[in-house]
């Protein structure tokens, strides 16, 4: 269920968001989540007088022990959603366009990090302009970002910098940043922009969204690209596949050098894949963010 081409028949994200991550749990870990607030920490062996509800009986079948499962008491987050949402992102591979693939994957986060009893909040980076739904707790303004999101449709450049202050306005505490994006840029704006949230001291994840037809530079039929954000075109040349893939490596690479060097985060994903690999970054980074 987290295939990307099965999730975009499911029309209702909220459904959508559900059903990935009750599949995502369901093969990760039953047990690393109990409910708001706690999160699995370790076995330990069954004593006497230990409540029942916490013996494990999985690990019973598998060892024939009586093990408890120990929890800790989390500390919630705000984790901020940024999703890129100018005209590139309407990039299509296989009837998946990325801006699809970061709604399916910012909606499920979205739930997961509304499970742990974390503040969620929506920026979306569209037509030269910012949308903005500050981060709140509750299960109501979680239907609110599935909302607002489920309405996002890719137009224009990427978001002009005099917007980003409504970025830098939240409260006084360190907080988790997931940024959505395809990293076109005409001008380093989305550098920039990573410049200033890796100056907050937030933890910051980037998931640069890539098309597999991108990679493999594979487009079918067809003779000509257009940037989808200025209408310029340019002809394929089948002959020069290699020189391409040597000069996208060096690029990707460049870029997760850069952001390293900021201490952020960074995975490339294809949106032709599951989404089990960035909800595993997710908490990964989400646990760091905690301290």
């Amino acid at each position: 269920m987290l295939d990307p081409k099965v999730l975009i028949t499911i029309k209702d994200l909220p459904l959508l968001a559900k059903t990935v991550i009750d599949g995502f749990m369901n093969g990760f870990n039953k047990s690393t989540v109990k409910g708001p607030g706690l999160e699995f920490s370790q076995y330990r062996s069954y004593q006497p007088g230990d409540d029942l509800r916490w013996l494990d009986w999985r690990m019973f079948a598998r060892s024939d022990r009586y093990y408890i499962r120990e929890s800790e008491v989390e500390t919630s987050i705000s984790v901020r959603f940024l999703v890129d949402a100018s005209a590139s992102m309407n990039h299509d591979d296989g009837g998946i366009k990325k801006i699809d693939y970061a709604k399916f994957l910012a909606a499920s986060l979205a739930y997961l990090a509304n499970l742990q009893g974390d503040s969620v909040g929506l920026y979306v980076f569209q037509d030269g302009g910012l949308f903005s739904l500050a981060s709140k707790p509750d299960p109501q303004h979680l239907q609110r970002l599935f909302y607002h999101l489920q309405q996002v449709t890719p137009a224009g450049t990427f978001t002009k910098a005099v917007h980003y202050k409504e970025l830098f306005t939240g409260a006084n505490r360190k907080e988790l940043l997931v940024f959505v994006t395809d990293m076109y840029q005409a001008d380093g704006e989305i550098s920039k922009l990573l410049d200033s949230l890796s100056a907050l001291k937030h933890e910051v994840i980037v998931f640069h969204l890539m098309g597999k037809n991108e990679l493999d530079f594979d487009f079918g039929q067809y003779a000509t690209l257009e940037d989808l954000e200025t209408g310029q075109t340019i002809d394929i040349n089948t002959e020069q596949v290699t020189v391409y893939k040597e000069k996208l490596q060096a690029h990707l690479e460049a870029i997760r050098l850069q952001l390293l060097g900021k201490h952020i985060y960074y995975r490339m994903i294809s949106t032709s894949q599951p989404l089990d690999t960035a909800l595993r970054d997710f908490l990964v980074q989400r646990n760091k963010s905690k301290f």
